[in-house]
């Protein structure tokens, strides 16, 4: 088995009176891709957001190499930088150039040298395409540019796992080939990707495991080749179903 990265143990959220989350478990190791669907209002993005801590947990524990990441004086910005995350918003900092966006957290959070940050920087924009660009403002460039940056960003801190939050939902969807096609890559160089995600074809051919999640819960967890062809849950058949009809 491969090295356990992240250990979600009975994690719960709620917004006052409101449960989102309930009794969420599941592991990541090394060199896993889980792809997290359901429908709109199922928990997905606020689970992503407890692992990477933009929302603290109600309950239940997050594990990073056996270490809980809700621990008073634990190391966030550390674990940040090794547990990256790619919005659906982007995000990118639109003053800054597009290698600037690459080298800001480079400097800040890892220290690194100016010509160390752009070399890894400039490494990873040509990776993603967007080499040609480098000294252009997000304004400049279209969506599924800025979201090829973002991820070139999240490359560039060195991350051992990435999480992806529906980073295709606002793309035009001309643009969603062009970012699913990086992520597609990355999988197969074996990064360890959580990909919150609408697109039913890159789950069932890129994952390795598929999460489907209903009302908060994890409904039916299994390969993408079962649960795609042979889910055991009726709430699962009629989800799919539904999206697969489209």
């Amino acid at each position: 088995m491969a090295e356990l990265i992240l250990d979600v143990e009975h994690l719960s959220k709620s917004f006052g009176s409101n449960k989102v989350l309930h009794d969420i478990d599941f592991e990541v190791h090394k060199g896993d891709v889980i792809s997290i669907i359901g429908a709109s209002g199922s928990g997905k993005s606020t689970l992503l957001r407890c692992i990477n801590l933009l929302e603290d947990p109600s309950g239940g524990k997050v594990l990073f190499h056996g270490a809980d990441i809700t621990e008073k004086g634990f190391n966030l910005a550390g674990y940040r930088a090794k547990v990256g995350m790619v919005f659906q918003s982007f995000n990118l900092f639109s003053n800054l150039s597009v290698l600037e966006n690459c080298v800001v957290g480079q400097r800040k959070v890892l220290k690194k040298s100016r010509a160390e940050a752009e070399s890894l920087a400039k490494e990873y924009l040509e990776k993603v395409g967007m080499a040609p660009y480098i000294n252009a403002k997000p304004r400049q460039i279209s969506g599924g540019q800025k979201q090829r940056v973002a991820i070139a960003r999240a490359l560039s801190m060195q991350p051992e796992v990435l999480l992806f939050d529906e980073p295709t939902s606002a793309l035009d969807p001309q643009m969603v080939g062009e970012v699913l096609n990086v992520m597609r890559d990355l999988a197969q160089e074996g990064m360890t990707m959580l990909v919150v995600t609408h697109e039913m074809a890159f789950a069932r051919d890129v994952s390795s495991r598929v999460i489907f999640m209903k009302d908060g819960i994890i409904c039916e967890e299994d390969t993408p080749q079962n649960l795609f062809t042979m889910p055991k849950k009726q709430e699962t058949k009629e989800f799919l179903s539904r999206f697969m009809a489209n």
